[in-house]
């Protein structure tokens, strides 16, 4: 009944999501990487240099993917590792709604995960592995009939 309202639902879900992540993604890019990797180590993020090109690289070309339905666990599971790292490292004093608080991370992280793993029929992912294993499905249920 809602089935291709709910791909398009999911679609601009991913599309939100994707927006903001790029938009951190390019504030760091317009920084630099060593720019990026100072911030992190002032923060006390380990390995500031390889986790700014982390973030930067998740950010940027996993939000593209994102946006694509392309990697969409993988890149769903990177937005988790950059929340969970900008929470601890800069957002948890602040508490939950607080000035800076952790509420923005939070509710991105969960809902990149949740899309990363259910994106919709409006997704490279769909494309090129939702149809096969749809097949698969119906050649086991035929060999079961």
């Amino acid at each position: 009944m809602f089935g291709r309202f709910k791909d398009v639902a999911l679609l601009l879900g991913r599309i939100g999501v994707a927006v903001v992540f790029l938009a951190h993604g390019l504030q760091k890019w317009n920084n630099g990487i060593d720019g990026t990797a100072k911030f992190f180590e002032m923060t006390g993020i380990p390995l500031p240099t390889a986790a700014a090109i982390f973030a930067m690289t998740v950010e940027i070309l996993g939000s593209i993917a994102f946006i694509a339905g392309f990697l969409l666990p993988l890149v769903g599971i990177g937005y988790v590792v950059i929340s969970v790292g900008a929470l601890l490292s800069v957002h948890i004093d602040n508490g939950l709604t607080g000035q800076g608080g952790y509420e923005l991370v939070f509710v991105l992280a969960l809902a990149g995960l949740a899309l990363g793993f259910n994106g919709g029929r409006l997704s490279l992912d769909h494309l090129l592995w939702g149809r096969k294993r749809a097949r698969r499905v119906e050649a086991g249920e035929l060999q079961n009939a």
